[in-house]
């Protein structure tokens, strides 16, 4: 299911500018039997990420029903929602779509990418913001997958640890759990906002902060949290295994009934 501002449609004109120069943003979220699952805190994002952009948005009542449409025919799947600035002809366009769930192997290996183009705690006005464009991310992604892991991790010049292509991680170290802070200009992931508060729920402390790569050579339980993903174990970091403790497992059940809880 494919809609264009609420008409079905598989046609974007390629003179929008987000085909012209990746100028939009978007969300991503799940659904199952065609509930979407904290569809509130997606609609919370677009909206900042459109702020952030100056991109015109529609109506929030608008945008549930559009996704309601999209979601109800396929049950479990990804919906995506895509704002860009339209064209000459147009005052901006909202895509709504449905794909099938991707696979995500498990357990995940990463490897250890140097990442110029990522904010790593400067001052920039689209730090953390949602854009159409991740051609930079997806190209250490293709380096991380040559080299024969999954994906990528993402380091500052310093090797400040800041995030995956696609995904947030976390990790547990002497009993608590660690993960970068959102003003090194990652992504503000609900799914690594879910995880934060389920681990206070499990009783494991959590900080946020800022972490040399060195730091996941001495923890456990090293987690790749997303939408996608949502709490997948990282098996292996470059030239290093993590081992997991019974901490992945506990957090893992406890996000999955949250979310079938939200569907039911």
């Amino acid at each position: 299911m494919i809609l264009v501002d609420g008409e079905i449609s598989d046609c974007l004109p390629v003179s929008d500018s987000a085909v012209l120069r990746g100028d939009g943003v978007f969300e991503a979220l799940r659904t199952t039997d065609g509930v979407p699952f904290a569809l509130e805190e997606h609609l919370d994002r677009l909206e900042q990420s459109a702020a952030a952009m100056e991109l015109p948005l529609v109506d929030r009542d608008l945008l549930r029903d559009w996704v309601a449409s999209a979601a109800e025919p396929v049950g479990d799947a990804m919906i995506r929602i895509l704002v860009t600035r339209g064209d000459d002809t147009s005052a901006g366009r909202t895509v709504v779509l449905s794909l099938p769930v991707p696979s995500v192997p498990d357990p995940f290996t990463v490897l250890p990418h140097s990442a110029p183009w990522h904010p790593a705690g400067r001052m920039w006005e689209l730090a953390g913001v949602k854009t159409l464009s991740y051609a930079p991310n997806l190209a250490a992604s293709r380096v991380a997958q040559r080299a024969g892991f999954d994906d990528a991790l993402l380091l500052s010049d310093d090797s400040t640890i800041l995030e995956g292509p696609t995904f947030c991680i976390g990790w547990l170290r002497e009993g608590r759990f660690e993960t970068p802070s959102l003003d090194l200009g990652i992504l503000a992931s609900i799914t690594r906002a879910q995880a934060i508060e389920l681990s206070r729920t499990l009783g494991v402390p959590v900080v946020e902060g800022r972490f040399h790569l060195d730091r996941l050579r001495s923890a456990t339980d090293v987690i790749a949290m997303s939408t996608v993903k949502q709490v997948t174990p990282v098996i292996r970091c470059g030239d290093f295994e993590p081992t997991q403790t019974d901490f992945t497992g506990s957090l893992g059940r406890a996000f999955e009934a949250m979310a079938n809880g939200s569907a039911g």
